[in-house]
């Protein structure tokens, strides 16, 4: 956690003052890494790319402004995909939550709502109080609490975690394309200089196939 802790104030340091590294020529071991192995993608076929986060990341609901206007903009041969990072703990608890939403289809509805409830105040600890703050959000109840528990929320949680020890992250948020990629705030420059690198690297991957 001391690690996550330095990695998120590194973040904060570099979130504004450095915007022009992001005007650099890309660089391998600069603004991004490149892993040693590549981690399959999810659909065969199209650009992946990653956001790892945790609803608690107070860096990664300010990036949310940002990021969210990007996604919806993107082309159809790119695939935007978030996984919540565990660390243990509540990371894992949040995870969790966010894994459910996904499997109930209502994550889209309701994230916004969620991120702005946890840095609101709420803890959002149990999967009761979840479900009672969901439910005022449109979101059975009931139906919650059995998809939280589910055998194949539990699955799609270790899938979630092996994941992200593949992208061999150290904090959030950070962003992997194409499995091959992995930069965060801090390397890339900012809010605005990691979507930057992000088109740079979707366009390097277009240009490769």
């Amino acid at each position: 956690m001391r690690n996550l802790i330095l990695s998120a104030a590194l973040v904060t340091a570099s979130l504004f003052g450095v915007t022009a590294q992001a005007a650099e020529p890309l660089e391998a071991g600069k603004q991004y890494v490149e892993l040693s192995s590549a981690v399959p993608v999810a659909v065969p076929g199209k650009i992946e790319v990653v956001e790892l986060f945790w609803y608690g990341c107070p860096h990664c609901y300010a990036f949310e402004p940002t990021i969210n206007p990007w996604v919806e903009k993107l082309p159809a041969d790119v695939n935007f995909v978030r996984i919540p990072a565990m660390f243990g703990g509540i990371w894992n608890v949040h995870g969790q939550l966010f894994i459910t939403l996904e499997a109930m289809g209502v994550e889209h509805d309701v994230h916004k709502a969620v991120f702005e409830a946890i840095h609101g105040g709420k803890k959002l600890a149990t999967p009761e109080e979840m479900a009672d703050f969901l439910a005022g959000e449109g979101v059975d109840k009931d139906k919650f609490l059995s998809t939280y528990n589910s055998f194949a929320v539990k699955g799609k949680v270790e899938d979630a975690k092996k994941k992200a020890q593949a992208y061999q992250i150290s904090g959030v948020p950070t962003m992997v394309v194409n499995g091959k990629y992995r930069f965060d705030l801090g390397t890339s420059g900012g809010p605005e200089g990691a979507l930057s690198v992000a088109d740079q690297l979707i366009a390097k991957e277009r240009a490769a196939k």
